[in-house]
C-alpha cells in the first residue's frame, strides 16, 4: 500500500527492508503560520513574566508569574535550542538500531515505549535534589534561585543529559566512567572511573538517608510505598505478556491502584494493627531499602524497575501539576524578598556560605546534576527505542525536573519568613522550643513584618498534625509544609491541611526511592564495566552487563558499599553518611564536570569545533563554581565553611582537655567531629584533584585532535534498524500512518511488538 506521506516533498521515509514499512521519518516541513503566531505569543507572555520577576521591584510579586516565566522559557528552549543541538551535534538517524534493539535480552537491554521510558528516566533523575536544594536556597531570596534554575537548565543541565544520552547510545549503552576511559586515555580514564564510582556510592547513600528519615515512624508512608512494589510487578507482567504495547491501558490501571495505595495508607495508619506492623525504626527501614535496592538491580528491568519508575512519575508529575494549578488559583504572593542579606554576608541559618559559589552548589539538581549523566549512560540508553527520541527524553526530561525545582522554590518563598526560618534554622540556634525559637526569629534575623508568638508556632504545627515544626531542617519538611499551605486553600480547606502535609511527605519519599533503585543498577553497570578492563578471561566476561554471575557479584558489592555507610549514619548521628552529606552538592557538580569533559572531547574529535561552545560553556562555568567551592571548603578560615579550620579548632579543644565544645556536648562527640572533618576535608581534596586530572586529560586530547592527529572515535558501527517508534509524545500525521502499517504486521504475527516477549517465552 502506498503511504500518503511518500508524496509529500518535505518528508523523507527511511527504509531498511523492502518488505517492511519505513523505520524512520525525516520531516522538513516548514512551521505553519498558526504555530508561528503561537510562538510569538508565548514569547511575549514569557517576556512580560520575566520583566515582573526580574526587574520590577516594589510590592511582593505574585507567584503565578514565576510559573509562567518558567514554562514559556522551557517551551522555547525545547523547540529551538534543543533542536539546534540535535541538528548540529547529535544528527540522530532512525534507520540506525539503538543498543536496546541490537542487544535485546529481556533483562537490561530492551526497546521500551518512549512514554514509559520518559517516565523511567524522569523518575530516575528527579531524586531529592530538585525538592530539597531550592528550598534551602530560598534563604537568599527568590531571584538568584529562579534565574539559576531556569537559565542553568537550558544551557547546562538539559544539554549535559541530552548529549551524554547521545554518546552512550552510539556506544552500545556504555557507562560514563567507561566512556571516559575509552576517550581520555589511561590516566584520565582511571581518575574518572574512580571518581565517578565513589561519588555515585555517596550519592545513593545520601538519597537513601532522606528516604529513611521520611519513612521512619510513619506507618502511612511505609504501607503506601510497600504497596507500589506489587503494583509495579503487575504492570511489568501486563505490558510484557498480557497486553504488549498497550501503554495507555496499563497507565490508567496503574494510576487507579496508586491512588488506592495512597489513600489506604491513611486508613491503615489509623488502625491499631496498622501502627503495630508498619511503624518501623530507622534501622529497619534502612535494611528494607538495602533489600529493595538489591532486588531492583538484579531483576529484569521490565519487571520491577521501569514500571515502578513509570508509576511514580505519574505521582511526581501529577503532584507538581496539582501544585502548579493550586498556585494559579490561590495566587499566593512571594513573602521572601528578591535578595536577602544572607546572599551577600554568607551567614544564613539554613546553610553557610555566600551566594557565589554556594547557591549553585546547593540548588544542584534543578539546574545541572552530574547524577543525571549516570542515568543517561546507564539504564536509559539500554532501553531507548529510536535515536530521534533522545531530545524528548534527555532534554525534555531535565526541563521537567527543573520545573519541579521551580515549584519547590516558589513553595518555600510563599511561606511567611518567620515560619521558613523556624523550620530551617538548626536547633543550636532556635533552642528547639516555641519560646526560644520565637525569641531567636524576632530578634536575631532582622525579618520584616510583625513578630511571631510562641503560640503561633505551636498552632502551625498542630494544623498539619505534627508535634513541632521548629528546626525540621533538610528541606523536605519545609516543602511539605509549603505544599499544604498552597493546596488546602484550593482543595479541601483547613480540615485537609494535615492530609496534604502527610501526602507531601509520602510524595517526597516515593520521589527519592526511584533514584535509589535506578542508581544501584547504574552503579552495577559501572562496576562490571570497570572489572572488564582487567586482564584475564573471567574479567572479560564482566564486560557483558547481563552475565548473571557478574550481575549478582556487582550488585552485592554496590549495595554493600552504600548500605554500610547508610547503616553507620542511621546508628551514629555524627557518623557514616552524615559525615558525607555535606559533600553531596559539590560531588554532584564535580561529576557534571567529568561528564561535560567527555562530551566536549567527543564533539572536538568529530571536528565540530564550531559547536564546541555548547558543552564548553557549561563545563567552564561548572569548573569555576566547583573549584571555588572546593577551595573555600578546604582553605577557608570560617569554621562553618572550612573543614580543616573546624578540624584544627576541635583538635585544639581536645588537647586542652575540654569535654564540651561548640555543638559537641561530650568527649566522644568532639572525637566524632575531629574524625568527620578529617574525612570530609580529605575527600574534598581527592575529588577536586581527580576532576582536575580528568579535565587536563580532556584538554590534551582536544589539542591533539585540533592539531590533526587521527584519534579513534569509539562510536560503534551502525546496524540497520527493524523497528519503528514516533519521536515525540504526540505522533505526527506521517508517524501515525507508518505506525498503523506496523500495527497490522504485529497483529497478524509477521513481526513482534518492540519489547514484547519472544513467542518462545510463552
Amino acid at each position: 500500500m502506498a503511504l500518503k506521506a511518500a508524496d509529500d516533498p518535505n518528508i523523507e521515509l527511511m527504509k531498511n527492508d523492502a518488505d517492511l514499512p519505513p523505520v524512520g521519518v525525516v520531516d522538513k516541513s516548514p512551521m505553519t503560520p498558526a504555530k508561528r503566531i503561537l510562538f510569538v505569543l508565548i514569547g511575549l507572555l514569557g517576556g512580560v513574566a520575566w520583566t515582573i520577576v526580574a526587574i520590577v521591584r516594589g510590592e511582593n510579586p505574585n507567584a503565578v508569574w514565576f510559573v509562567i516565566a518558567a514554562v514559556c522559557t522551557y517551551i522555547f528552549a525545547f523547540r529551538f535550542y534543543a533542536r539546534l543541538i540535535e541538528n548540529k551535534i547529535v544528527h540522530p538517524r532512525d534507520d540506525r538500531a539503538t543498543p536496546a534493539e541490537i542487544l535485546e535480552n529481556g533483562t537490561d537491554y530492551m526497546p521500551t515505549d518512549r512514554r514509559v521510558l520518559f517516565g523511567h528516566h524522569f523518575a530516575a533523575i528527579a531524586g531529592a535534589g530538585p525538592l530539597v536544594g531550592p528550598v534551602l536556597a530560598a534563604q537568599m531570596g527568590y531571584l538568584p534561585g529562579t534565574l539559576w534554575i531556569i537559565i542553568g537548565v537550558v544551557f547546562a543541565g538539559a544539554v549535559q543529559d541530552f548529549l551524554v544520552l547521545w554518546i552512550s547510545t552510539r556506544r552500545r549503552g556504555r557507562s560514563l566512567g567507561q566512556m571516559a576511559r575509552d576517550e581520555l586515555g589511561v590516566v584520565g580514564g582511571i581518575a574518572a572511573l574512580v571518581g565517578v564510582f565513589v561519588i555515585m556510592i555517596i550519592l545513593i547513600a545520601v538519597l537513601a538517608l532522606v528516604v529513611v528519615n521520611a519513612l521512619a515512624e510513619s506507618p502511612w508512608g511505609v504501607f503506601s510505598i510497600a504497596l507500589t512494589i506489587p503494583i509495579a510487578l503487575f504492570m511489568g507482567v501486563y505490558l510484557r505478556y498480557l497486553r504488549p504495547g498497550k501503554v495507555s491501558e496499563i497507565s490508567l490501571i496503574g494510576v487507579v491502584l496508586l491512588l488506592f495505595a495512597i489513600v489506604s495508607g491513611g486508613w491503615v495508619a489509623e488502625t491499631e494493627w496498622g501502627t503495630d506492623w508498619f511503624t518501623l525504626s530507622k534501622v529497619t527501614v534502612a535494611w528494607c531499602l538495602i533489600a529493595y535496592g538489591l532486588a531492583a538491580s538484579i531483576l529484569p528491568v521490565w519487571l520491577l524497575l521501569a514500571p515502578r519508575d513509570y508509576l511514580s512519575t505519574f505521582m511526581k508529575i501529577g503532584t507538581i501539576a496539582l501544585l502548579a494549578v493550586g498556585i494559579l488559583i490561590a495566587q499566593p504572593k512571594m513573602q521572601m524578598p528578591a535578595m536577602t542579606s544572607f546572599a551577600t554576608e554568607g551567614n544564613g541559618p539554613a546553610f553557610a556560605g555566600s551566594l557565589f559559589p554556594f547557591l549553585f552548589i546547593t540548588i544542584a539538581c534543578g539546574a545541572l546534576s552530574g547524577f543525571h549523566a549516570l542515568i543517561s549512560s546507564g539504564t536509559t540508553p539500554k532501553l531507548l527505542e529510536k535515536e530521534k527520541q533522545m531530545r524528548m527524553i534527555g532534554y525534555g526530561g531535565m526541563l521537567t525536573e527543573s520545573f519541579v525545582a521551580i515549584m519547590a522554590l516558589i513553595t518555600a518563598c510563599v511561606l511567611d519568613q518567620h515560619l521558613y526560618f523556624a523550620l530551617n534554622a538548626p536547633a543550636a540556634l532556635t533552642g528547639g522550643t516555641p519560646e526560644t525559637a520565637a525569641d531567636y526569629l524576632n530578634n536575631n534575623l532582622g525579618l520584616p513584618g510583625a513578630d511571631i508568638t510562641p503560640s503561633e508556632l505551636t498552632q502551625a504545627a498542630e494544623a498539619v498534625g505534627e508535634e513541632s515544626i521548629i528546626s525540621r531542617t533538610g528541606g523536605a519538611p519545609t516543602l511539605a509544609f509549603g505544599m499544604s499551605e498552597v493546596l488546602h486553600q484550593v482543595f479541601g480547606g483547613e480540615s485537609l491541611k494535615a492530609f496534604w502535609y502527610h501526602f507531601a511527605i509520602m510524595f517526597e519519599a516515593l520521589f527519592i526511592l526511584t533514584t535509589v533503585d535506578a542508581g544501584t543498577r547504574v552503579a552495577r553497570f559501572m562496576l562490571s564495566d570497570s572489572i572488564g578492563n582487567l586482564p584475564g578471561s573471567v574479567a572479560k566476561k564482566f564486560k557483558d552487563p547481563s552475565w548473571r554471575p557478574g550481575a549478582w557479584v556487582c550488585s552485592l558489592i554496590v549495595v554493600a558499599a552504600w548500605g554500610a555507610i547508610l547503616l553507620m549514619g542511621v546508628t551514629d548521628p555524627l557518623g557514616g553518611i552524615n559525615t558525607l552529606f555535606p559533600l553531596f552538592g559539590i560531588a554532584n557538580q564535580l561529576l557534571a564536570a567529568i561528564a561535560l569533559t567527555v562530551v566536549m572531547v567527543i564533539v572536538v574529535k568529530r571536528g565540530l569545533y564550531k559547536w564546541a561552545w555548547i558543552p564548553g560553556i557549561p563545563l567552564v562555568w561548572d569548573l569555576i563554581v566547583t573549584m571555588t567551592a572546593s577551595y573555600q571548603k578546604i582553605f577557608s578560615d570560617i569554621p562553618a565553611i572550612g573543614y580543616w579550620k573546624q578540624h584544627s579548632l576541635f583538635v585544639d579543644a581536645k588537647n586542652r582537655g575540654l569535654t564540651e565544645f561548640q555543638t559537641a556536648k561530650t568527649a566522644d562527640a568532639i572525637d566524632a567531629v575531629i574524625r568527620n572533618t578529617f574525612i570530609q576535608g580529605t575527600l574534598s581534596i581527592i575529588f577536586a584533584v581527580l576532576v582536575l586530572i580528568v579535565v587536563a586529560a580532556g584538554v590534551v586530547v582536544c589539542i591533539q585532535a585540533v592539531r590533526g592527529r587521527e584519534l579513534p572515535d569509539n562510536e560503534e558501527p551502525a546496524v540497520p534498524s527493524k523497528i519503528f517508534g514516533p519521536a515525540g509524545f504526540i505522533p505526527t500525521p506521517a508517524e501515525k500512518e507508518i505506525q498503523s502499517e506496523w500495527d497490522k504486521l504485529i497483529a497478524d504475527g509477521t513481526v513482534r511488538a518492540p519489547g514484547a516477549a519472544h513467542a518462545s517465552h510463552h
